[in-house]
């Protein structure tokens, strides 16, 4: 799941897709932005303890995909949890706020997905419709495994001021509308594992982050960055492994350097043999996260380079 995240998407089909650069093309709708809960320090994570007062707000038991199934009251608060998650930054050139896919959101995230996917597997436009029907349906299936797996949806909003500190760049920025920029899932133990994951498999148990993407206009400002981080953020609040999993093919140094940076080590390659497969090579790779995670601040490079999956 900046880079284009190369991660393999599992439906009835398998798609090889983990490259954090390969973004989506351009979206059109916009959500409204609110002003009123963004911290502005520079370069500072916040996470919010209620739910945001933009459109991601929702309830989880009021959705039409959650499971056909009793939550139990452990579950149920981690819903609570998930519901209220909200991880925001402010970059150079804009505010990123990520949150949890709501099922409004369901539809734009399957574009940007099915789109990126397309991209990065050279499809004819003639089978894009196919592959977001397919996308959206694995998009159902995963966000029936609430809590035990979860997508993340980050929106960016860019700052017209010119940092000089006048009140009516302010104003300017408040008229500004947030865009759907990139999207990341993460799962967070065996419940919530993919039943058939790419190569090299890593365990059930672990939480595991994948299909990232990041909208091709929004790469170079640090979006995939920072979904990486939020992931982070939720796996230390929701799982008691503190670790996570995630792939790379080899073909793609600038997420390997990013997810480098970030502390994850090559653990498995596939083997050659996997070219016989028409798939490309990928990288398994792990990072111990700590037992409290202090979000790390980026520097310069890490928005030149896309340190973004």
């Amino acid at each position: 799941m900046a880079l284009s995240t190369t991660t393999t998407l599992s439906l009835c089909f398998s798609i090889d897709h983990h490259q954090p650069h390969n973004h989506g093309r351009q979206l059109t709708k916009l959500f409204t932005f609110s002003t009123s809960t963004i911290n502005k320090s520079p370069h500072r994570y916040r996470l919010s303890s209620t739910s945001s007062s933009q459109g991601g707000s929702y309830s989880f038991l009021e959705d039409p995909h959650r499971p056909n199934r009793f939550l139990s009251n452990e579950e149920l608060q981690k819903v609570k949890s998930l519901e209220s998650f909200n991880f925001y930054q402010e970059l150079p050139s804009g505010y990123l706020s990520i949150r949890v896919m709501g099922s409004h959101e369901m539809d734009l995230t399957t574009m940007l997905l099915a789109e990126s996917f397309a991209e990065s597997m050279l499809m004819p436009y003639a089978y894009q419709k196919l592959l977001r029907f397919l996308v959206k349906q694995y998009l159902i299936e995963r966000r029936a495994a609430l809590p035990h797996a979860v997508t993340l949806v980050g929106y960016f909003r860019t700052t017209n001021g010119n940092g000089n500190g006048n009140d009516n760049d302010n104003d300017n920025d408040d008229n500004v509308e947030e865009e759907l920029a990139g999207t990341v899932e993460v799962c967070f133990d065996k419940r919530g594992s993919n039943s058939s994951p790419p190569t090299p498999t890593p365990p059930k148990n672990s939480p595991y982050i994948c299909n990232m993407t990041v909208k091709d206009q929004f790469r170079r400002k640090g979006i995939g960055w920072n979904l990486l981080k939020a992931s982070e953020e939720l796996i230390s609040q929701m799982s008691s492994t503190k670790e996570a999993y995630l792939h790379c093919r080899m073909i793609d140094s600038a997420p390997f350097n990013m997810y480098t940076k970030a502390g994850y080590n090559v653990v498995e390659t596939d083997s050659i043999l996997t070219l016989l497969l028409l798939q490309r090579r990928k990288h398994l790779m792990y990072k111990k996260l700590p037992v409290v995670i202090s979000p790390l601040e980026p520097d310069d490079t890490e928005f030149e380079e896309e340190l973004s999956p």
